[in-house]
């Protein structure tokens, strides 16, 4: 499968520069020992985007995690009064990038990640962080990869590829939909939803793929596509990658006349989207855990964000909040920051409260239930259309 080979691909790149960071006594991981101090604060990695097209969502989910370490911090700390620190790294989508910024937050002396956007720049991380034996808590990437690579210190608060395609599949079937067009744009995260979007939609044998195709991110013109789409006339059109492409191929394929139904997965949401494609993004479906904008009885968590950034909170700020109050969670059950002793924490969580609801990881620390919903945008922004219930 692509997925599998552009895994190995990635997990080659982590492999390599791991060894060539580790291979001197004064590499990187050579560094402080994570977990081994017993004063000072406590870090905490966060690799997101800061830089590249995707920035806005990392600066929505490092403001919203740096929300949580103020609050704990204002609060005592964790360990009976030590401070948390959030060391904020540029991941930038890329997995060459993804894998410094790792290397840098480990030998700073991370003692827990709670970072992890694009699937593509956090698989390749999964090494360094586990040679190291520094839990990861990820708030937002969500490829099947990241479950199937099978590392004990990796724990998913967001919803799975595969819970995704099952949400997309219910909409289908729930709005009685009988053709889609699956499109992604090669990227591991886009290519795990078609994929298992294509598999249940095979398994349950209601709708037919009318189309399965990839794009190439960073171009202009999509064209080819719009025109492929266009003959294959689905009813749906389902498009796994990320906003940037999205917006571009919803405006071209609303240009060239396509009049059903446009769905996108949860890379696509973001207000940048209706900026891209401007009228033609009203309507717009997508498959999408909670944000704040969804967020019943949310005001005063929004109000606190917008008073400390002076800004609204975006897509995946509320997960990254709770990855943040999660660590903390399991640094003071563990009573150290040891890293197996957290990771034994985290798989002894028992109804943590978050805002997706109590969580308790499953046997391959996930989360029992998604929480995957259907938004549509509605005047520039997306809402709550479906709560699939």
């Amino acid at each position: 499968m692509r997925i599998s080979k552009r895994s190995t691909l990635l997990l080659g790149v982590a492999t390599a520069m791991l060894l060539a960071t580790s291979g001197c006594s004064n590499g990187l991981l050579a560094g402080d020992d994570a977990g081994s101090d017993e004063s000072g604060t406590v870090k905490l990695a966060m690799v997101v985007p800061i830089s590249g097209p995707s920035a806005p969502t990392g600066e929505y989910m490092s403001n919203a995690a740096q929300l949580a370490v103020d609050e704990i911090n204002d609060a005592g700390g964790v360990l009976d009064g030590r401070q948390l620190e959030l060391l904020v790294e540029d991941e930038a989508c890329d997995a060459q990038q993804g894998v410094a910024s790792a290397n840098k937050a480990v030998s700073a002396g991370a003692v827990v990640s709670v970072g992890g956007y694009c699937s593509g720049a956090t698989l390749p991380q999964l090494p360094i962080f586990e040679e190291a034996n520094v839990p990861m808590i990820i708030p937002a990437a969500n490829s099947q990869d990241l479950v199937k690579a099978g590392k004990k210190n990796v724990f998913l608060v967001n919803g799975t590829g595969n819970q995704q395609s099952t949400a997309a599949l219910k909409y289908m079937l729930k709005s009685g939909m009988t053709t889609v067009a699956l499109v992604d744009d090669n990227d591991s995260y886009a290519v795990d939803i078609t994929t298992e979007t294509n598999r249940l939609i095979e398994e349950d044998g209601t709708v037919t793929v009318a189309l399965a195709t990839s794009v190439t991110p960073g171009e202009s013109d999509y064209s080819a596509a719009v025109r492929d789409i266009m003959s294959a006339n689905p009813e749906l059109v389902y498009w796994t990658g990320y906003y940037q492409e999205g917006g571009l191929i919803i405006n071209q394929l609303r240009n060239a006349g396509f009049e059903g139904k446009i769905m996108v997965a949860d890379g696509s949401v973001d207000g940048s989207i209706s900026e891209i494609a401007g009228a033609n993004a009203e309507g717009v479906l997508a498959t999408m855990t909670q944000t704040p904008d969804t967020l019943e009885g949310g005001d005063e968590w929004i109000a606190n964000y917008e008073e400390a950034f002076d800004s609204t909170p975006g897509p995946f700020s509320l997960q990254s909040y709770d990855a943040v109050r999660l660590a903390a969670h399991a640094i003071d059950e563990a009573g150290s920051t040891d890293g197996d002793a957290i990771i034994a924490a985290l798989e002894a969580v028992d109804g943590f409260q978050m805002f997706s609801g109590p969580l308790t990881f499953t046997a391959d620390h996930t989360l029992s239930s998604g929480g995957f919903v259907i938004l549509s945008v509605q005047d520039g922004t997306f809402a709550l259309e479906d709560d699939l219930s």
